[in-house]
Order: structure tokens, then C-alpha cells, then sequence
């Protein structure tokens, strides 16, 4: 097992601090040790109080973790003092990628770092960092220089490196805009990583999160760039799912992922449940020209590859349906994009399935009492035609915006080359199948 270690502080409410690095080191697979550089009184509120522990301590603790457990990673945080910065830095150069947070601000604003321990980062700790990911005010603190957008940030990243760091991830969380974008910068490298905006206020230890992420992703053998993409992605999917906890700025969840990997069996499981059901029924009538697919999203899901469908659609065979194979995921393009804008809206609406348009099918429908929306491929936006596989996401985001709730099922009455088709949307695939059995009894 690979082992990281953490030199950091303590965070009373657990959303930060070794806690939040601890919890992400074991949720990514991997061992964590620890050296505490000080300890707090601190809740989703704010710091109420910091008590360093003595310099001599933590290069004992340090000391004890490296002799005997060892670490293929070292990320640090919270140092407060100008003496634990300097100890801290002689004691782990050459103990591995050495990942640098330099906290300096508490998310509610209260500082953590005097000057003289910033002047010391910047003289000792950045020289063994192999990445230092300061957000916009740490930025501008290493690098003597205002950062006011992404160019800046690019400087600022080069700024950081000519003090001795390798990299320097400059994070933009703190800027303005829908879009958050990242800087990396590595050798003579820039990368850009974005992200929509999280619109949440479980934010509490995104930065140590981030931080003990790509150093435990170093530590088992990803390079730089890929480190840090794999780390943003679980820190977004850790904000999505935080926890409402405490009146202030909420922790994340750092074992989301876990629990959404540990649901990739029961979402196939649904869908072959529901696959057999639907073979017991006469669905062959409902399968469409371009035959029919049936996706179920995990929880949380953001991306095609988190929706389950079934390869190469479910055909019509005689009075029959076919599954040219089972179930996987990433199987679906068309209805994956269907249900991930229906879980923007509703996050319980995780499958859908396409079946056959007509008017007689609408009208089964309403009559068996499910709410029907269309939209008019007419009307689409010439940008969003022009871009292959978007009309189904805009055309379900059209209905969905009138702000009646998700409804049973999503048509439209087609566009040249493209057949009309109606989607049957539901929480689950089971509650899919009880909708078409209603649309059959119906006929």
C-alpha cells in the first residue's frame, strides 16, 4: 500500500485539516500518516483559536512516521509558525513529491499564517515542493504581485516556480464567473482545467482536500497533470454530495466516490431486472426504427460514463425484444445526455428509456394518467444544431425549465432525418417499466 504523509493542522470541526486530508488518503486507496503542526478551535463558522504545537514535536513526529512507516508522498498544510515552516522543510526534502498548500486564510477570512511564516514558506518550503496550489490570496502573497485573471494567474504560477518550486497549481475558485479554471504550471508548461461552478456552500476544506488528493494520486504513480485532473474531480463530486452540516461553510464528502462505485453493481442489477420485465411484456409494438435504449444513471452522476445503457440498443425480434449484449457503462450517448439533464433538476431521476412516437402512443400515455411535454426540434438554437448530440439535452432542458417538475415522458415530433421519439423518464428502471405498463394496458 502506498503510504502519504500529512503535515498539517487540526480541524476541530473535521471538514478540514488532517481530517479531510486523512479521510481523502484512505478514500483514494492509499495510507496515511500524520505530523499535527497545530491544533484548533474551529467550527463551519470560523476559527475561533490556533495553538501551534512546539517545532521540535513535529520534526519528531515527522521523524517517527519517515524511520519506520516511510511515505511515497508528503502533503502539507497549515504551518504557523516561521520555526515549524523551516522544520518542517529539512525534514521532508527527499522524502518523495513534497505537495505544498501553503494556508494562509481560513475560508470564513481569519488568517493562519503570520509573516514571518509566509517569508518562510517562500525561502524554505517552496524550494522542496514538487507543487505548491495556492488559491487567488495565497497566489498573490507568494508572488508579491495582484492576480486578476488567468493571465495573472499564469504569472503568478511562473512567480512561484522561479522561488524553487517544480509546479505551481493556481486555483481560481475565488474569481468571479460560472466557470472555474485552474493553472497549472510545470516547467515551461501552462494547463487550463475548468469546471462549471459548484452552486453550494459544503466548501469547507476544498483546498486541503485538493491538496492530500494529488499527492495520494502521486504517490500511486499518476503524473503531474493527470494527478491534479483525477484530484478536481473528486473534490467536485465530494462538494456535490456534502453533507448539510453546521450553519456555515459545510465539509465535503470525501467518501462520495466511494459510495457511488459501490452502486455500479445494483445499477446494472436494475437494468437487467427491468430488461426482463419488459421482455414479458408486448414492448416489441413501442421499439422505435433506431430501436430503443434504457439507461440508468449512478448517483451523482456528472458524465456519459457514469450512466449504464445497454450496447448496441434493444431491438425488435419478431413479437420479441433483443439485448445485443448487457448492460454497461458509457454504453449510451443519446440517453445518457437525457437523464444527466434531468438529475440537474431532479438528482432522483436517474433512468430513461426511448420508445416509439405516435399519437396514439401520447394518447395511451395521457390516458393511463402520465404527464407528457414535447419540443419542437424547430425551434432549436442553430448553435446547439450545429453541435452533434446536443438537441436531446437542450430539447429536455427546454421542458424541464418551465418549472412544472420532471414529467413522465419527454417527445417530440421529429426533424428532417431524425424520427420522432418519446423518452419515459423515472427514478429507477423499475419505475419505467411500471410506466410502459400503464402505456400498454392503455392501447
Amino acid at each position: 500500500m502506498k503510504r502519504v504523509l500529512i503535515v498539517a493542522g487540526s480541524d476541530s470541526g473535521g471538514g478540514a485539516g488532517i481530517q479531510a486530508d486523512l479521510k481523502t488518503v484512505s478514500a483514494l486507496g492509499a495510507w496515511g500518516s500524520t505530523a499535527v503542526t497545530a491544533l484548533t478551535a474551529q467550527n463551519t463558522l470560523g476559527v475561533r483559536g490556533v495553538h501551534a504545537v512546539p517545532a521540535a514535536f513535529v520534526a519528531a513526529q515527522i521523524a517517527a512516521v519517515l524511520e519506520d512507516i516511510g511515505a511515497d508522498a508528503v502533503k502539507t498544510g497549515m504551518l504557523p509558525t516561521a520555526d515549524i515552516v523551516a522544520c518542517v522543510a529539512d525534514a521532508v526534502a527527499g522524502a518523495g513529491p513534497v505537495v505544498v498548500d501553503p494556508v494562509m486564510v481560513a475560508k470564513g477570512g481569519a488568517p493562519l499564517l503570520d509573516d514571518a511564516a509566509a517569508a518562510a514558506v517562500r525561502e524554505r518550503l517552496l524550494p522542496v515542493a514538487a507543487l505548491v496550489t495556492p488559491n487567488i490570496p495565497e497566489a498573490e502573497v507568494l508572488s508579491g504581485a495582484p492576480v486578476r485573471g488567468i493571465e495573472d494567474m499564469e504569472a503568478a504560477g511562473r512567480a512561484i516556480c522561479r522561488l524553487g518550486a517544480r509546479a505551481a497549481l493556481v486555483k481560481g475558485g475565488h474569481a468571479r464567473g460560472d466557470i472555474v479554471t485552474d493553472v497549472l504550471v510545470e516547467g515551461g508548461m501552462v494547463t487550463h482545467f475548468s469546471h462549471r461552478r459548484v452552486e453550494t456552500r459544503s466548501t469547507h476544506g476544498t483546498g486541503c482536500t485538493l491538496s492530500a488528493a494529488i499527492a495520494t494520486l502521486l504517490a500511486l504513480g499518476r503524473d503531474l497533470a493527470s494527478a491534479v485532473a483525477e484530484a478536481r474531480a473528486y473534490v467536485r463530486l465530494a462538494m456535490v454530495a456534502g453533507p448539510a452540516i453546521g450553519a456555515g461553510h459545510g465539509p465535503l464528502d470525501h467518501l462520495a466516490a466511494l459510495r457511488r462505485d459501490a452502486e455500479r453493481h445494483a445499477v446494472i442489477a436494475a437494468l437487467e431486472d427491468a430488461f426482463r420485465a419488459l421482455c414479458a411484456l408486448p414492448f416489441a409494438q413501442l421499439v422505435p426504427e433506431v430501436q430503443s435504449n434504457f439507461a440508468y444513471a449512478l448517483p451523482l452522476a456528472e458524465e456519459p460514463a457514469d450512466v449504464a445503457a445497454f450496447p448496441g440498443r434493444i431491438a425488435r425480434v419478431g413479437d420479441g425484444i433483443a439485448a445485443v449484449r448487457g448492460p454497461a457503462f458509457g454504453a449510451s450517448r443519446h440517453c445518457a445526455r437525457i437523464v444527466l439533464t434531468a438529475m440537474r433538476r431532479d438528482p432522483e431521476h436517474r433512468a430513461c428509456l426511448n420508445i416509439r412516437y405516435g399519437k396514439d402512443v401520447i394518447a395511451c400515455a395521457r390516458g393511463a394518467g402520465l404527464a407528457c411535454a414535447s419540443f419542437d426540434r424547430g425551434a432549436e438554437p442553430p448553435d446547439v444544431r450545429e453541435r452533434e448530440g446536443s438537441t436531446l439535452e437542450w430539447g429536455t432542458d427546454f421542458v424541464l425549465a418551465q418549472g412544472r417538475g420532471i414529467p413522465d415522458a419527454i417527445y417530440d415530433a421529429g426533424g428532417p432525418g431524425k424520427e420522432p421519439m418519446v423518452r419515459v423518464l423515472g427514478r429507477t428502471p423499475a419505475e419505467i417499466v411500471a410506466k410502459i405498463r400503464r402505456i400498454l394496458g392503455a392501447r
